[in-house]
């Protein structure tokens, strides 16, 4: 059985360029086919899949990276009822809303879980 990656990403694209290394780097990975990766965006995270990059810190990682994940063959999971679901506009990639619970089972069968 392969193993698994969550990543978690809180941080705000807006603000910071860890949300666009975590696609990034789950892309990466996920590429190589030697893992099931899934990405979980939450609070400001949510906002790197709009249509409008271009207000993001290196926009780039978005445009490039995001659709490679949306092969992964799994919508991205995003928090539940976050008020930046409304923010979002038209999302790029399809995706879930997950609670907490649902969330927390995730974690409990994942290999390895990175938080950015």
């Amino acid at each position: 059985m392969k193993p698994s990656l969550l990543f978690i990403v809180s941080s705000d694209p807006r603000e910071s360029a860890r949300t666009a290394e975590a696609v990034r780097i789950a892309a990466g990975v996920g590429t190589w086919k030697k893992a099931d990766v899934r990405l979980y965006l939450e609070g400001p995270a949510i906002l790197s899949l709009t249509e409008y990059p271009d207000e993001l810190i290196d926009e780039d990682n978005f445009t490039r990276y995001l659709p490679i994940i949306g092969e992964f063959g799994h919508p991205v999971l995003v928090e539940k009822g976050s008020k930046f679901i409304a923010e979002l506009g038209e999302s790029t990639l399809p995706f879930e809303e997950t609670d907490g619970a649902t969330l927390a089972r995730l974690c409990a069968h994942s290999t390895n879980v990175l938080h950015f």
